[in-house]
């Protein structure tokens, strides 16, 4: 029976950590209100460079990927480099509680989608899939753009990727990919990605050179 309690003890000390991942319960539970509130009442969200961005069907799967990349990114820094993974939470969880708040008090929308698919095929059929999951309303500043450029950030910053060039190289492009996916895919507008660089802009800040994230205290 020690052995078990100390056993347990033991993984708590060294795992509780993600203790601070409940976070996305949180997340979820607030961004599934929204959703449902924000239907057709909304402030509608256009920029003139929207209309002069094609439809690109291809980029759903670097969309898709994004689920993927933040995924790892926290797993990994919280695996390898806890000070890390803490700088990250807080940049992410920063962002994604403002994106949050601001869906609640300006409700928000875009008619960008088209109406109908010009060809079908398997990217088409994901984005099918994508729009019926996923309504075009709570939209600023883009979650997927912001969460990428934190991925991102947080590679660039850390020293275990320190002389790894091709993986920050891969790192980039990705993040470029998505941010351009959410665009190509009319599932934001221009103005989504711009104010999800601004907050990231302002979270790098706060978050890697003003220390806010440091996790000294853990």
């Amino acid at each position: 029976m020690q052995k078990t309690k100390t056993l347990v003890l033991d993984f708590y000390e060294k795992y509780k950590h993600l203790l601070i991942l409940t976070y996305f319960i949180f997340y979820l539970a607030w961004f599934q209100y929204v959703e449902k509130t924000v239907t057709t009442d909304f402030h509608i969200i256009h920029t003139a460079l929207d209309d002069k961005i094609p439809f690109c069907e291809y980029f759903i799967i670097p969309y898709l990927l994004w689920f993927g990349f933040v995924a790892w990114g926290i797993a990994y820094f919280a695996l390898h480099n806890k000070s890390e993974y803490y700088r990250l939470c807080a940049f992410l969880f920063a962002g994604m509680t403002i994106f949050l708040i601001i869906s609640t008090i300006y409700p928000n929308g875009h008619y960008l989608r088209p109406y109908y698919f010009a060809h079908h095929n398997f990217y088409t059929m994901l984005c099918e899939l994508l729009y019926s999951a996923d309504t075009a309303t709570n939209l600023f500043p883009s979650i997927h753009v912001y969460n990428s450029l934190g991925v991102f950030f947080a590679v660039a910053q850390s020293r275990e990727f320190q002389g790894h060039r091709i993986a920050k190289i891969l790192t980039f492009v990705l993040t470029v990919s998505i941010i351009l996916a959410t665009m190509f895919l009319k599932q934001h507008s221009t103005f989504d990605v711009f104010t999800a660089f601004l907050l990231a802009g302002i979270m790098y800040w706060v978050v890697y050179k003003h220390k806010w994230g440091k996790a000294a205290a853990f």
